[in-house]
């Protein structure tokens, strides 16, 4: 049978495969992209590595995500992160938002259902998620800046229109309109410098984790801007995958251990605005370090429509969200295959067949 998952790696962590393997202590930061239901076929790969794998871990764990990414990592800080992942798939796919029909939810009120959502599962958890003993949250949001500071029905679509348009000249140009800011576990910064992106810092609290975390899911236009952060910079919030889609980040310079990274698919695009800007999404010397899991594209092929769940679904099944949602929980059934592949990869002494970054 073909195997389900891919590995991926840089240059040193290929080395390092070969040598020894993949074990628990050798894993310092654990990223999870944007990216919207793609990320569910990683749910069951999700549960075992942090209910299972590592559970046994000492070392200090950096979960830095961005988006749906943020939920997912948040939900590896309970307790019980077995049933929190579980319960997080089971929440992202029975989601549902009124609406005329055929006709998309109003945001105001695709964040108002969002936003209690996350609190019951995230928000009124915070003191338990920022007191886990090893793993430590960093939550990316988008921070708008100039016409995108704060939102209005013109300053929003023109500042986004501003934005594309500076992306497209350069990635460093779109910090004149966005700029990353990290909600962090304050007991540890992330091992890495972010210097690649204009960027500021802020201290995750029980207080704010919630509204960070709604930011960072927050699709512009789809949702509503979540303004003025308790304990961050004042202003307005979007999505974190707008400017960290897949969280290409200088993780080489961190030093010893390894990134691992289960990602929907084998390649890190930057910022949202590039994913049709193919020239941006091959890998760099800031993945040395980094083993990428990801599905192969004959096993997604086999998944309901041949294909990862996407955020378009909502819009296909406008009116029938029972066969969305049929389709979602098949998809995520499926995705066991992943768990079993890399339990029976990482069983190994040496892994000799991951395959070079792309």
């Amino acid at each position: 049978m073909t195997r389900a998952l891919r590995l991926y790696a840089g240059p040193r962590a290929r080395a390092q495969l070969r040598e020894r393997g993949l074990k628990p202590a050798d894993v310092r930061v654990i990223p999870a992209a944007a990216g919207g239901p793609k990320g569910l076929v990683l749910n069951p790969l999700d549960r075992f590595l942090f209910g299972h794998w590592l559970a046994g871990s000492t070392q200090t764990l950096h979960l830095p995500g961005a988006s749906s990414g943020a939920w997912r990592l948040a939900c590896a800080c309970r307790a019980d992160a077995d049933r929190a992942l579980a319960e997080f798939a089971a929440d992202y796919i029975a989601q549902t938002y009124p609406h005329e029909p055929g006709k998309a939810p109003a945001a105001a009120e695709v964040s108002r259902i969002f936003g209690e959502r996350l609190q019951d599962r995230v928000g009124d958890h915070g003191a338990e998620i920022l007191a886990h003993p090893q793993r430590r949250l960093h939550v990316f949001a988008s921070h708008g800046r100039g016409l995108l500071a704060r939102p209005g029905p013109w300053r929003t679509p023109l500042g986004y229109a501003g934005a594309i348009a500076a992306n497209l000249v350069s990635r460093r140009a779109l910090g004149a309109w966005l700029e990353r800011v990290v909600l962090g576990d304050p007991r540890d910064e992330l091992p890495f410098p972010l210097g690649d992106f204009r960027h500021r810092r802020a201290a995750l609290t029980p207080a704010n984790l919630q509204s960070a975390v709604l930011a960072s899911c927050t699709i512009p236009f789809w949702l509503e801007a979540v303004t003025d952060i308790p304990g961050a910079p004042p202003g307005a919030y979007w999505d974190g995958g707008i400017t960290d889609y897949h969280l290409h980040l200088h993780y080489a310079a961190m030093g010893e251990g390894l990134v691992l990274y289960p990602h929907f698919e084998p390649q890190l695009v930057p910022s949202w605005f590039d994913k049709h800007l193919k020239n941006r999404h091959r890998a760099t010397p800031f993945l040395d370090n980094l083993v990428l899991l990801a599905p192969s594209p004959e096993w997604i092929a086999t998944l309901p429509g041949g294909r990862l769940p996407t955020r378009h679904d909502f819009k296909t099944w406008v009116d029938d969200d029972a066969a969305r949602q049929r389709a979602w929980r098949l998809a995520v059934a499926e995705s066991a295959r992943l768990a079993d592949d890399f339990e029976h990869i990482v069983s190994a002494r040496s892994i000799n067949d991951a395959l070079p970054l792309i």
